[in-house]
């Protein structure tokens, strides 16, 4: 047990166990068919004091740091690898969701736990607003890798990695009604549009400037771009939350738009962001499952209304938020019962569930049980059945090609010239001609072939296949051009 005989060596001990625990865990979720966070969260309240008593957690002021912490490098890290092809498809009934949807999710639910729990009414509030957003960590977690068609993905993933302004305005709306005397509601309206305008302008334009920085900056080292690209993360998150915007929302739209810009040592980036995204995910949500007490979740009365409140949750509140938010867009209505499907609770309900505990709200403790068991009934059941429900709902789609990652991608900055990598997709025009009829921009040549898992020796009489993935060397002055040439022909959905 971490006391006051606290050792150095045994925390960095322990710290290698948690890692190693955690991608062992990762391996085995997806043979036992259950939502790797779940398990996260299992091996926290295993390895704390009411199991195995190795580590004592009862801070909630650590547990809210290292969760905001972890959430702005997996927002980052999601924004990076969001198409903004794709996000102009889904923008609008994503911000629909993100703001009418958590509203519609807040008022049903609230009127639930009312009725359910015999709190007041305030109280019943706050609970709807903890849980009435969706989580970007969870969302991520459980989507990446899924074979489900892209509008789909896209809109569950925008929603949940831009919903986070309305949920921390309803929670601390409530928060301060429930402490405050003689609160300004309409003040707290415009913290809310302050939040969302704010955070949205710093994202865009910090997004812009810090793509202008990386690509101008000559470093001694490739692995160093990696680390300067997440400490402006960090810097968007924190200069943002300081003028009390949403650092959450500027982080993720900035990463966005570096994401989908000409970007020196993109591969690098983007590599090292999805490891250490994978292991804050780890260490976030085993620390969250730190931070509970076994002992008072295992109660009849809080079970039986956990549950309850789940389902009302699952079953009424998210389907009917949905439904009523994106009546206008073009979604059928399998489409729409899977976006209903699809909103995980994960880390931020939990950590948004720490601040009634800082705030000292009456039967703070009791809303963070039952918070934490809705999400954690959330995780199990949606997470694990996302993908079969999108197979019965027929928005599947048949397996991506990914790159194996065998190849080492560099930019090399001072020699002017990158290696790129280039997937070939089903509606692109290389498909089914030669490299002899294909005509290169200047100083552009195409290095080597991935098919399936052989490589492929590029000739004049290669023909390109679907899911081929190209390595292509360019002169930084041709990409523009190259980029031209690999354009798909059809834009579809």
């Amino acid at each position: 047990m971490l006391t006051h005989d606290f050792n150095t060596d045994y925390f960095i001990l322990m710290f290698a166990m948690l890692l190693l625990l955690g991608v062992l865990t990762t391996k085995f979720s997806s043979r036992l068919g259950v939502p790797a966070l779940v398990l996260f969260i299992a091996l926290g309240m295993v390895l704390g004091s009411d199991v195995l008593g190795i580590i004592y957690l009862d801070n909630p002021h650590v547990a809210q740091l290292i969760g905001v912490l972890a959430l702005v490098i997996i927002l980052f890290e999601g924004g990076l690898q969001t198409k903004w092809t794709t996000v102009k498809k889904v923008a609008y009934p994503a911000i629909s969701l993100a703001t009418l949807g958590v509203l519609l999710t807040t008022i049903i639910f609230s009127i639930g736990a009312k009725l359910i729990l015999g709190v007041t009414w305030l109280e019943a509030f706050l609970v709807g607003s903890i849980v009435g957003s969706t989580d970007a960590a969870a969302v991520f977690a459980v989507m990446k890798g899924q074979n489900i068609k892209e509008r789909m993905s896209a809109t569950v993933e925008i929603e949940s990695g831009s919903n986070d302004p309305m949920a921390v305005f309803l929670t601390l709306s409530f928060i301060q009604f429930l402490t405050i005397e003689n609160s300004n509601l309409w003040m707290l309206i415009g913290n809310f549009f302050w939040q969302m305008i704010i955070g949205l302008a710093i994202g865009y334009f910090s997004g812009r400037l810090v793509t202008k920085i990386i690509n101008k900056i000559s470093l001694d080292s490739s692995g160093l771009y990696p680390v300067l690209a997440l400490g402006f993360a960090v810097l968007i998150y924190s200069i943002t939350a300081v003028i009390h915007a949403s650092g959450l929302l500027a982080v993720y739209v900035a990463a966005i738009v570096i994401g989908n810009s000409d970007l020196t040592y993109r591969t690098s980036i983007v590599r090292f962001n999805e490891g250490f995204a994978s292991m804050m995910q780890i260490l976030m949500f085993v620390i969250l499952g730190l931070l509970v007490f076994p002992s008072q979740l295992m109660d009849w009365d809080l079970i039986w209304k956990g549950l309850l409140l789940a389902f009302i949750l699952l079953v009424v509140a998210r389907p009917v938020a949905v439904f009523l938010s994106i009546p206008f867009f073009k979604y059928s209505l399998k489409e729409k019962l899977f976006v209903s499907w699809a909103g995980l609770r994960g880390s931020v309900p939990i950590v948004l569930a720490t601040f009634p505990i800082v705030a000292g709200v009456e039967n703070s403790q009791l809303i963070f049980n039952i918070v934490f068991f809705v999400v954690l009934t959330s995780a199990l059941v949606q997470g694990s059945t996302i993908t079969y429900v999108a197979a019965k709902l027929g928005l599947s789609t048949t397996a991506r090609p990914t790159s194996p990652h065998t190849l080492e991608l560099v930019s090399m900055g001072k020699a002017n010239a990158e290696m790129i990598e280039f997937i070939v997709r089903h509606d692109h025009e290389l498909i089914g001609k030669f490299l002899k009829e294909i005509t290169l921009p200047d100083n552009v040549l195409i290095n080597a072939i991935i098919r399936g898992n052989n490589l492929v020796t590029p000739r004049g009489d290669t023909k390109i296949c679907e899911g081929d993935i190209l390595y292509i060397l360019t002169d930084k002055r041709s990409k523009s051009d190259l980029r031209e040439l690999l354009k798909p022909k059809i834009v579809q959905e």
